[in-house]
This record gives C-alpha cells, sequence and structure tokens, in this order.
C-alpha cells in the first residue's frame, strides 16, 4: 500500500509542477523576475548560460530540501523531491534540449506532438516584452498548436 501511495504522490507532484511552470512563467518569469528571465526572450551576452538558468536552482532547492526531510523521517519527502526532480529533467529536455537546441539533439523530431510544442514556443518567444506572449506549460499546450 505504501507502493502505491508513493507513486500516486510522485505522478501527483509531477502533474502539479506543470502547473508551477505555468504560474511562474506567467506571474513571476514574466512578472516581478523579469530581469532574470528577459535575456531568454532577447539575447543580451555571449555567453552559453543565461540568467534565466537561475530559475532550476530554486526547485532544486526545494527538491533537496524534500530529500533532507525524507532522511529525517519524513517519508512523503522522497516521491515529493523526486516528482520535482523529475519534472526539472523533463524541462530541461524537452524545452532546453528538445525546443531551444542548447545541446544539438532531437532536431529531426517530426511528430505531430514535437511539432506542435515548438509552434506553441515559437508563438510565445515571438513576443520580446514582459507583458506580450501567452504562456502555457511544457506538456500541456493548447491543441490549437497541434495540425497534423
Amino acid at each position: 500500500m505504501k507502493t502505491a501511495i508513493w507513486i500516486l504522490v510522485f505522478l501527483g507532484t509531477f502533474s502539479v509542477m506543470e502547473f508551477m511552470a505555468w504560474f511562474t512563467h506567467k506571474y513571476v518569469m514574466h512578472g516581478f523576475l523579469w530581469s532574470l528571465h528577459k535575456d531568454h526572450h532577447h539575447k543580451d551576452h555571449d555567453s552559453w548560460f543565461e540568467r534565466n538558468d537561475a530559475f532550476f536552482i530554486f526547485y532544486a532547492i526545494v527538491s533537496m530540501s524534500l530529500f533532507y526531510t525524507a532522511a529525517n523521517g519524513f517519508w512523503y519527502g522522497w516521491p515529493l523531491g523526486f516528482g520535482i526532480m523529475a519534472y526539472g529533467l523533463a524541462y530541461f529536455l524537452v524545452h532546453d534540449i528538445f525546443i531551444h537546441q542548447r545541446f544539438k539533439l532531437f532536431r529531426n523530431a517530426n511528430h505531430w506532438y514535437a511539432k506542435g510544442v515548438r509552434r506553441a514556443h515559437k508563438i510565445h518567444h515571438k513576443h520580446l516584452g514582459k507583458g506580450d506572449g501567452e504562456c502555457f506549460g511544457m506538456l500541456f499546450v493548447p491543441f490549437k498548436y497541434f495540425k497534423k
């Protein structure tokens, strides 16, 4: 029974992180921390790293803190921490590697879902300003972007 609860907490955490990604992107990154996120929309430096990369540190600290609580008796910390970590890995693979090609992988993916995710992200990035552009999560992109 404990294993089933562990799996449900992990999957629930992973799913909630999609909402958190949308919320953080819309209200934090395009809000009061635009100064960290704007170089993701309009590169103003020669570095491979972006100021925007600082956002992953916040979620990494939350995940590591949950691992710490789990090691000290709060067993829910394991599935919560791993759910956040798994979402972060998925986000890195989809957003940074697949969409932005920070590593030259998955360049020829022509699946309808892959094309829809790229199309939606491109529409978001055509706006360079703080208040412009539709914000959405990584996995649950509006269906209007999926054309066969």
